[in-house]
């Protein structure tokens, strides 16, 4: 092939190619007609409404049935689980004991030996009571606690 086929075969695909463009009577290529569709008025954002609606008196009503209606309400929630007491002894000795040496130690006050005991035999005691009474078989791995 050589580079003049090409060239007419260029030629040929442009002319023939879509709607042929109108020419004026001197010779310039016109536009192409096109219709135009119909303008509606439309309103500016800074035109005057004639026509304003008129509020409904039921609305308000009707909008607080509906949201009275739709409204969920749970159910009241289950109560806490009480503890035993001699667990609540425990937490308190296990809790309450470092917190008690702190707040000595904070006051910059000396205990007698005897409180230092006792408060050590209180966190001692809760801790050994705590772990002695927890389950001795392990967790189920796919449990996440969740209650439905």
């Amino acid at each position: 092939m050589s580079g003049r086929d090409d060239d007419e075969r260029w030629r040929s695909i442009v002319d023939n190619y879509g709607e042929r463009a109108r020419l004026d009577d001197d010779g310039s290529v016109a536009p192409p007609y096109v219709e135009e569709p119909e303008q509606l008025e439309q309103p500016t954002p800074f035109q005057e409404h004639d026509h304003v609606p008129e509020p409904d008196p039921d609305m308000e009503e009707r909008e607080a049935a509906s949201e009275a209606e739709d409204r969920f309400v749970p159910p009241p929630p289950a109560p806490l689980p009480r503890t035993t007491p001699l667990r609540l002894a425990a937490w308190t000795g296990v809790l309450g004991a470092p917190l008690a040496m702190l707040v000595l130690a904070v006051l910059g006050l000396g205990p007698p030996t005897w409180l230092v005991l006792t408060i050590c035999f209180a966190f001692v005691t809760g801790f050994v009571y705590l772990i002695s009474t927890m389950g001795r078989e392990p967790r189920d791995p796919w449990d996440d606690g969740a209650v439905v």
